[in-house]
């Protein structure tokens, strides 16, 4: 898991009443490793789960892999819908995101 994934998931489980709906690149895993594919993850009480991509059973393997580029966050009130999300704020890039962290006692560390 990226660190920013795992600090992700640590921000959902001390805002259970939110959802996180990252849109990311990743490296491909086809035939061109270093082409982008565009994702999509849930992050929801401190667990991922890709919407595009499938995922493995075990949370020891990363949904967000390192490498990973974070395009945009959405914040939603859980639980999560699909047809009908109730969003929190869109849009949000890693830097926007970077106070709501440190509200609930999360703190980034670019060499974590």
């Amino acid at each position: 898991m990226t660190a920013a994934g795992a600090l992700l998931e640590q921000y959902t489980m001390k805002r259970p009443q939110e959802v996180l709906l990252v849109t990311a690149e990743i490296e491909g895993e086809s035939d061109t490793p270093r082409e982008l594919v565009r994702d999509r993850i849930v992050i929801f009480k401190g667990f991922s789960s890709s919407l595009v991509r499938s995922t493995a059973y075990d949370p020891d393997i990363p949904v967000l892999p390192e490498g990973s580029v974070i395009v945009e966050i959405d914040r939603l009130h859980s639980p999560y819908d699909p047809d009908n999300p109730r969003y929190i704020q869109r849009g949000l890039t890693w830097e926007m995101m970077l106070p709501l962290l440190a509200e609930v006692g999360i703190e980034w560390r670019s060499n974590f």
